[in-house]
């Protein structure tokens, strides 16, 4: 007999409204989604599509309407606080356009922080792995201001992964840097999907950062409008342009 996992994440008709009365505002209307174990998904859409918002809520970080939201088999329904502050600490890295790193802390203080945090010690063997997957090896006594924007993302990147989290949620994790160090950024996300087994979650505007991973999918006006694998910078280009047009 062969049992199946479940997905990494999935959601299954999640709605979300932003305010009340005639002002209420539909972000998601009945949002389904599977991202299997291992995979790196990105979430594309026009701007006001529901992206971000799809991103918060299964990050637990936002609360939803309706719905439901599973992380491994663990539903985020009627988690109290505590339950969701444990959750996001213990199973999930997150990776934000700012940085975010602590101006006091070298690169190694940041990179081990959220292992302090729940007063845990780093495996000695998978936080060198991570160091040298993104090529700091030389820069872990450096605070974040002697550290370029592509180094300092990079550090978030190994701050993200150094738990073994079930899922790392990236928002827009290029966005503050230029094309050559946004590249390195992909590369080692990328790498961690193909070779460590990490599953990624990542949303971005930018179609060359769709094109690293193994699949995308798009939002258009709070509802899942399209899938894709195997993309390529064209392909999800002329994608968006299709759902720019429907907007």
């Amino acid at each position: 007999m062969t049992t199946t996992s479940p997905p990494a994440v999935r959601a299954t008709d999640l709605h979300k409204s932003y305010g009340k009365g005639d002002t209420v505002v539909a972000a998601l209307r009945g949002v389904s989604i599977e991202v299997p174990t291992g995979q790196m998904t990105a979430v594309m859409g026009p701007s006001g599509s529901g992206k971000s918002t799809l991103m918060h809520c299964l990050a637990g970080l936002d609360t939803f309407d309706g719905g439901g939201i599973d992380i491994g088999g663990t539903s985020l329904r009627g988690l109290g606080d505590k339950q969701l502050t444990a959750l996001r600490r213990d199973r999930l890295g997150f990776i934000f356009q700012q940085y975010n790193l602590l101006p006091t802390l070298t690169a190694e203080e940041n990179i081990t922080l959220p292992l302090a945090i729940a007063g845990k010690k780093p495996d000695a063997a998978w936080m060198a792995q991570v160091i040298e997957a993104v090529g700091l090896s030389d820069r872990l006594q450096h605070r974040p201001a002697e550290l370029s924007g592509g180094q300092q993302q990079r550090v978030a990147c190994a701050r993200a992964l150094i738990s073994r989290p079930d899922v790392v949620f990236a928002d827009e994790p290029t966005g503050n840097l230029d094309s050559r160090s946004g590249a390195e950024v992909l590369r080692f996300l990328q790498h961690s999907s193909q070779e460590y087994g990490q599953t990624v979650v990542m949303v971005t505007h930018d179609p060359v950062a769709a094109s690293y991973a193994e699949r995308v999918v798009f939002l258009a006006d709070g509802l899942l409008v399209d899938d894709m694998t195997e993309p390529t910078a064209e392909k999800v280009l002329d994608r968006m342009k299709k759902l720019d047009g429907l907007v």
